[in-house]
């Protein structure tokens, strides 16, 4: 494969403009032994400005339930006051209004349906919407300042977030959200495939300057005295996603691969939020919900080789950050066959021989494989399975196995032997074609 090493934003850079600053004290990982490893990996997730909790597919349920016993009981303890999930803006803010018991939507069900855009499943499914109702039981029992949010920190919903930013503006100063709203038309009018402003960067016709009308607005307009901080954030996220999805988009016609661009902002969003949830009270974490590809450390996979970077790399690099993977021998997975198309139940096929997970299944059902912060001399790369949102079994060592490291990959790994698909809501499963 080629070496896609993209041209992107630095991270100092997405981290200015995200108004975050960086952390300290990085983490190494490499193989320990222990006695009660749920117990110790709740311990040390708690101590870690950033839990990042990984998928090696999308769409398998015991990833979810796993993944919400674990914040849960972070939340309960007091260690976290955040979930960030690799999702839309627009999506994620609604969620986030519910889960602190404001805005309109009576369910998690309802507050789930702005994840309309494929793969609108992957938040739209029975096991989130379990969690979020969870979620926002434990907050309604506190005080509105001590409630946990759950923040979209992916790139792709510029026009949720667009919009956002104007509804936002026009409550505060008509004439700048009229300006906003100009600048962001050339943006809003593709939609969220952006093929037609792909199209308009072809030709030498990027709007970076126009995507960032919101951040500039935002920063001539401060809070007013009294403002709702949660209200205010959001905006400032928003016109933060529309700056970020413009690069991510453009950066894709610029160079074919846009992966960089993506987990960089990513990570600068991760350290945004961390940053506002921490502005008053004892300091606490922000748990991270993404796939183990995002989620590990990059630096120990074959994907360096192609140049590319990793949001739990970059938390590492800029703070106390605890990745945990997930993984499975087989089962079944809900995922498309192609993007765009509707997904449906696939038969995962057993993981190839010499692979990570092909060792960990000579061990018990469900197991939590701990890995100590001293260097790992012993440690050896193999295969290790990564499916996303689109799986093709036919090419299954071509398009779903990395290189890797587990042991300095991750902190920690949980594995459970035979998993099942979600179970997406019912609107959630209908196939999207581009524009």
């Amino acid at each position: 494969m080629p070496n896609f090493s993209v041209p992107a934003a630095s991270l100092a850079a997405a981290l200015a403009l995200a108004g975050a600053s960086p952390l300290a004290t990085p983490v190494v990982a490499s193989p320990v032994v222990a006695s009660e490893p749920d117990e110790i990996l709740l311990q040390r997730a708690g101590e870690a400005d950033f839990i990042l909790l990984g998928e090696n597919t999308h769409g398998t349920r015991e990833y979810y339930h796993e993944r919400a016993r674990i914040t849960l009981e972070l939340v309960r303890a007091g260690e976290v006051r955040a979930v960030a999930i690799e999702g839309d803006y627009a999506g994620g803010e609604r969620v986030n209004r519910y889960v602190r018991g404001l805005g309109g939507d009576r369910t998690a069900r309802q507050a789930l349906s702005s994840f309309d855009e494929f793969p609108a499943w992957m938040w739209r499914n029975q096991e989130f919407e379990t969690f979020v109702e969870a979620l926002r039981t434990i907050n309604l029992e506190r005080p509105p300042e001590d409630r946990v949010g759950v923040y979209g920190i992916d790139v792709y919903d510029l026009a949720g977030a667009a919009d956002a930013v104007v509804a936002y503006l026009k409550a505060r100063d008509a004439r700048a959200a009229a300006q906003v709203e100009r600048a962001y038309s050339t943006l809003t009018r593709h939609g969220r495939e952006m093929s037609g402003y792909a199209r308009a960067v072809a030709r030498g016709g990027s709007q970076q300057t126009e995507a960032q009308a919101g951040v500039r607005a935002l920063a001539a307009l401060p809070p007013l005295q009294g403002e709702d901080a949660e209200a205010r954030f959001a905006a400032e996220r928003a016109a933060a996603t529309v700056v970020a999805g413009e690069e991510y988009f453009r950066v894709q016609v610029e160079t074919g691969y846009s992966w960089n661009a993506r987990d960089r902002r990513m990570a600068a969003a991760a350290i945004a939020v961390h940053r506002h949830v921490n502005r008053t009270g004892p300091d606490a974490g922000v748990v991270i919900w993404a796939h183990n590809t995002h989620v590990g450390d990059a630096r120990e996979t074959s994907m360096q080789e192609r140049g590319e970077v990793s949001l739990g790399q970059l938390l590492r690099e800029q703070g106390r950050a605890y990745l945990v993977g997930f993984f499975t021998d087989g089962g079944q997975v809900m995922a498309a066959e192609e993007w765009g198309e509707a997904p449906r139940v696939h038969r995962v096929r057993k993981s190839l021989p010499g692979s990570h997970e092909y060792e960990l299944a000579r061990g018990a059902d469900r197991q939590v494989v701990l890995h100590d912060p001293a260097p790992a001399s012993t440690a050896k790369r193999r295969l290790q399975r990564a499916i996303g949102v689109v799986y093709l079994p036919h090419q299954e060592r071509e398009a779903h196995y990395i290189e890797a490291t587990p042991e300095r990959q991750f902190d920690a790994v949980i594995f459970v032997r035979h998993t099942n698909p979600v179970r997406p809501h019912a609107r959630a499963t209908a196939a999207v074609r581009a524009n």
